[in-house]
């Protein structure tokens, strides 16, 4: 793949899962059942998410991942294959690919369950070897929804290369010393960075102190309220609201911020107008139910980065 300063190739080390979203009045009770209103599958994962969102701003996308060998696996192959999204480097393993039943609301908000599958059977080898075949990325994405080791490995590969790392730690979790230390950047949502730092998002001194602690930089979104990033000095922290939208369905907000963000860094935007292509792009989403499918289209995602530009 030949590097093209106006199609930047990012390449997404992460997860696919088939979404079984539901969406109903409100959450069962303990024990109890419930009829729904209505029922949707689609793809998703947060990996596959990022990617697609890339991919629909113009970039160049090389997924890294390991399906099963079942018809979830084929489907998402076909799914990628539609967006032109390489899969030179998306294996296979023997069982179940993943999935990731999702309740969602009546205002939108949801819950989502993930059981990872062969996503867990990437391996750091694999990993850092697809980054090291792409030599001209300008950018490697990764996620928590494939093991920490793996997704390290890539990005110690993509240190060698020059690319910048980004790290979307969700599903929330403890983050291992080698996987912080070859982070670039982290953006966790407001729930995740309470769960990593045990500080509300709303802090400003909690975020300058994480960015400080973990020598990264730091966005963290904030659902309606946008997005949050930590200075490029590291003593300040400036909040960007996003577009006002009605809201839908929140599933996969989170990932078209980052896909669209990590466009913006590659593209060499300034990180301001990063975090705004990736509001744009996420609050436009929330109008539309269902995750990939609510996405922008091209189109509408080029005018997006025309606004920002």
């Amino acid at each position: 793949m030949t590097a093209n300063p106006s199609r930047p190739t990012v390449i997404v080390v992460g997860s696919t899962m088939i979404d079984l979203v539901a969406y109903a009045s409100r959450i069962p009770k303990k024990g109890e059942t419930l009829v729904g209103d209505s029922f949707q599958m689609g793809f998703g994962g947060k990996g596959a998410n990022q990617a697609v969102m890339a991919r629909l701003l113009g970039a160049e996308v090389v997924m890294v991942n390991c399906l099963g060998d079942d018809a979830y696996g084929d489907m998402t192959l076909e799914n990628f294959s539609g967006f032109g999204i390489d899969t030179t480097n998306v294996f296979r393993a023997t069982g179940a690919s993943g999935v990731a039943p999702i309740w969602v609301e009546p205002d939108g908000s949801n819950r989502i369950i993930i059981i990872p599958g062969a996503n867990h059977r990437l391996t750091a080898r694999q990993a850092a070897r697809s980054v090291r075949d792409t030599p001209d990325a300008s950018v490697v994405v990764g996620q928590l929804e494939v093991p920490q080791e793996t997704t390290a490995a890539a990005f110690s590969a993509a240190r060698e290369t020059g690319a910048i790392t980004v790290l979307n730690p969700a599903p929330a979790d403890s983050l291992s010393d080698d996987l912080l230390a070859s982070s670039d950047w982290l953006i966790p949502n407001e729930v995740e960075f309470e769960m990593l730092t045990g500080s509300p998002a709303d802090s400003d001194g909690a975020l300058v102190d994480f960015a400080r602690q973990t020598d990264t930089r730091l966005v963290v979104t904030i659902g309606d309220e946008g997005a949050a990033i930590v200075s490029g000095t590291g003593h300040g922290v400036v909040r960007i609201p996003p577009p006002p939208v009605d809201p839908l369905d929140t599933t996969g907000a989170g990932d078209a911020f980052v896909g669209a963000f990590v466009v913006g860094i590659a593209l060499g935007l300034p990180e301001q107008d990063a975090v705004r292509l990736g509001n744009a792009c996420a609050a436009d989403s929330v109008t539309r139910p269902g995750t990939q499918s609510s996405f922008p289209s091209p189109d509408r995602a080029e005018r997006f980065m025309t606004d920002i530009l």
